[in-house]
């Protein structure tokens, strides 16, 4: 479509600026799906907060940030739908163990409602699976992708969904990404994951301005390495796009996560008190504006003062 084809090519631009040789354009501003939040009686307020996460490249651990997310959040006592948004390549399912018995492909079809294919978990939190392999979710008209954020918006009772989108700014992504109240981008140290996190961003100014754009850099080594990579995704963003990223936080490496994905639970409970998981429960809090408590010793209150140091504690 011819306005994500100006997104597409907005991206052969993002390696200059990151280098710092070439000024970033920005595109229009406005899209079709700029909004079922627009299209909200005035004075309204949402029922439930919607926060997609996102990437700008696919292998920087997006769908286990947003697991991992949605089970810090209900352990945090809110009610959690996360919604398996990487249509046609779907994995929530797969990294909670969980064979699902029906999908959105049949929603799509019109045999099943969404109520009726929600699967509650051992875990605390509800989930929507996407439908693996099913390429015909991944190439949705802007009706269908409408008609399905719209019946989205008639799921109640719940405090937060999390939307897993996939990598990249095609129009499905964008397109799950526009009407979310706050949107996570996920990144690491790595100069590829930086320069598309960029584009990412640039992606979701073009579209809509105004949108809330927070940043998790996964996988880091030191928290100053994550300072690092923060520090110049919101410095050129600022510089460039004349738009304004949190640092809403960081995630340690760890061979623990790895283990955690092989044995198909999320990491903040089968090792709760890695530094991965502590780290992850300080992103939530933040999402959540939420303070953890940090009396006594503890993995938990070591971490939060680690976060605090490098300028991302709590507001």
């Amino acid at each position: 479509m011819e306005r994500f084809e100006k997104v597409r090519n907005a991206r052969t631009q993002t390696a200059e600026v990151l280098a710092g040789v070439g000024p970033a354009t920005v595109l229009e501003r406005r899209t079709p799906m700029e909004s079922i939040a627009e299209e909200s009686p005035a004075g309204t307020e949402k029922a439930t907060r919607i926060i997609s996460v996102t990437s700008g490249k696919g292998g920087v651990g997006k769908t286990t940030v947003s697991v991992n997310l949605a089970i810090s959040m209900a352990q945090l006592g809110k009610k959690v739908l996360l919604f398996d948004g990487d249509l046609g390549l779907a994995n929530i399912n797969v990294l909670l163990g969980i064979i699902p018995e029906h999908n959105i492909y049949e929603v799509m079809k019109g045999r099943r409602t969404l109520k009726d294919i929600i699967i509650p978990t051992n875990y605390g939190i509800d989930i929507i699976a996407g439908a693996n392999g099913i390429s015909q979710l991944a190439n949705l008209t802007d009706d269908q992708r409408e008609h399905f954020l719209t019946g989205l918006e008639d799921l109640g009772g719940y405090d937060v969904m999390i939307i897993d989108t996939g990598a990249g700014v095609g129009s499905n992504v964008i397109g799950l990404v526009m009407p979310a109240d706050d949107v996570v981008v996920v990144t690491t140290p790595e100069p590829t994951a930086i320069t598309d996190a960029y584009g990412m961003i640039k992606s979701i100014v073009a579209n809509r301005q105004e949108k809330t754009i927070k940043l998790v850099v996964n996988r880091v080594p030191t928290a100053v390495e994550a300072k690092r990579v923060a520090d110049r995704l919101i410095s050129i963003s600022s510089q460039f796009l004349k738009t304004e990223v949190e640092n809403l936080g960081f995630i340690f490496e760890e061979n623990l996560v790895q283990k955690s994905i092989r044995s198909q639970r999320p990491h903040v409970v089968l090792y709760p008190g890695a530094k991965s998981s502590a780290c992850m429960q300080h992103v939530a809090a933040r999402l959540l504006n939420r303070e953890l408590d940090q009396e006594g010793e503890g993995i938990s209150g070591f971490f939060s003062k680690i976060f605090q140091m490098v300028g991302i504690g709590n507001d």
